[in-house]
């Protein structure tokens, strides 16, 4: 079966079975690790037309690779891109893709709550390439449209954002960037493409961390790219020339964790929604953050363009770090990392996981109070969640 087989087949269907066809061997059900570095080809003009591109196939791992491109395919399907191109991790997409396409003297507009190592390359690296860059407050539309309208050649957007889960309109956004002659670039990673598809809505290349929700174990780095075959072609240049390819072990990993990947996110949801339910009424929390909530700012928006809400809460503690430093070591059904997407639940302040790489000013700054802590939820029994996280402000009540 080729991608086109799948376009009428639901999500969870596709993430078992798309890309996967022209990589199988030997009669194999499963996608092999091919570890080969590179590839032979006996008749040297096939071999230089495959290098090419004019045929098929491949010659070097980090210019393209058969369990790589699997992965790559399975994207293009769930994403409905042309193309897809993987990276050795989430930043490496990230930041190569902002590279490929951003030259000294061009504009990028963005919104401050971004994911910290992408707020850093904003806020360091391109500067330093002599690029203008505008990030507007997240909540102020007239103001993004503006800044946008006045000009830029990208437009980059994140929602919902790491880990505040704000909310942006997507084709409001999209429509005003393609006025301006932006190329409109989204990280869809809370969301996955279960939940939300940005190309559908204007957005012309999107953005995964596969280290997250997509392998789902914790156990792998990676990132992905995908949107039209000639923004994909220049992404896949920058790769192959700067080397930051996605090596066949890993791609491996991920396919074998996305086949789960709708089982495990209806799940973590389910006890997303039922642990932001309990966390608004505690009364030694003073923020919840879920677009799942009525309430949130941006359920609306939410509610139009995504299928679901993610498996990532945020909430604020009254009492600040001090609080943290109680509340965290408490739960029992909990990793204490910097990580999320995983099978297992997930605490971290923003201090030690989104934002590790900013200063306690510039998380200010940026609206992120030393009190939030962000919950990736797992698959565990929402029961079980529910009753550890009562249990350990029960002994926070104890210890303030």
């Amino acid at each position: 079966m080729n991608n086109a087989d799948y376009k009428n087949a639901g999500a969870g269907t596709k993430v078992v079975w798309a890309g996967e066809k022209a990589a199988l061997a030997h009669n194999a059900t499963q996608v092999p690790i091919m570890l080969s570095a590179a590839f032979q080809y006996d008749d040297i003009d096939e071999w230089y037309d495959v290098a090419m591109g004019e045929k098929p196939g491949h010659i070097y791992s980090r210019m393209s690779n058969p369990t790589v491109r699997a992965l790559e395919e399975k994207i293009c399907v769930l994403e409905g891109a042309d193309n897809a191109v993987a990276f050795a991790t989430g930043m490496a997409a990230i930041s190569s893709t902002l590279y490929t396409f951003l030259r000294p003297g061009d504009r990028v507009v963005s919104v401050k709550d971004t994911y910290g190592g992408t707020n850093k390359i904003f806020d360091e690296f391109l500067p330093g390439m002599g690029v203008e860059v505008r990030l507007c407050p997240t909540e102020d539309m007239v103001l993004l449209e503006r800044e946008i309208a006045a000009g830029c050649a990208v437009l980059y957007l994140e929602t919902p954002t790491n880990p505040t889960l704000k909310i942006l309109d997507i084709e409001r956004l999209a429509r005003a960037g393609k006025a301006a002659g932006a190329l409109v670039i989204i990280d869809n990673t809370f969301a996955t493409p279960l939940n939300q598809n940005p190309l559908e809505l204007g957005v012309d290349i999107v953005l995964h961390s596969a280290t997250k929700f997509l392998s789902g174990h914790a156990d792998v780095m990676g990132g992905v790219v995908c949107g039209s075959g000639e923004l994909m072609r220049r992404v896949a240049h920058y790769r192959e020339i700067n080397g930051s390819s996605l090596d066949a072990f890993s791609a491996y990993l991920i396919i074998r964790g996305m086949k789960t990947l709708k089982l495990r996110v209806r799940q973590q949801e389910a006890s997303a929604m039922a642990l932001a339910r309990y966390l608004q009424g505690e009364p030694l929390v003073e923020q919840v953050n879920y677009p799942g909530l009525p309430e949130h700012p941006g359920h609306d928006i939410a509610a139009r363009q995504m299928k679901g809400y993610g498996g990532i809460v945020s909430f604020v503690l009254r009492h600040g770090m001090d609080a943290v430093r109680i509340l965290l070591p408490k739960l029992v059904y909990a990793n204490r990392a910097g990580n999320l997407g995983a099978v297992e639940t997930i605490y971290g302040p923003a201090r030690t996981t989104s934002h590790v790489e900013n200063t306690l000013e510039e998380r200010l700054a940026l609206g992120i109070s030393e009190g939030l802590v962000r919950i990736s939820v797992g698959i565990e029994d929402t029961d079980d969640l529910l009753a550890d996280l009562q249990q350990a402000f029960d002994q926070l009540r104890q210890s303030l």
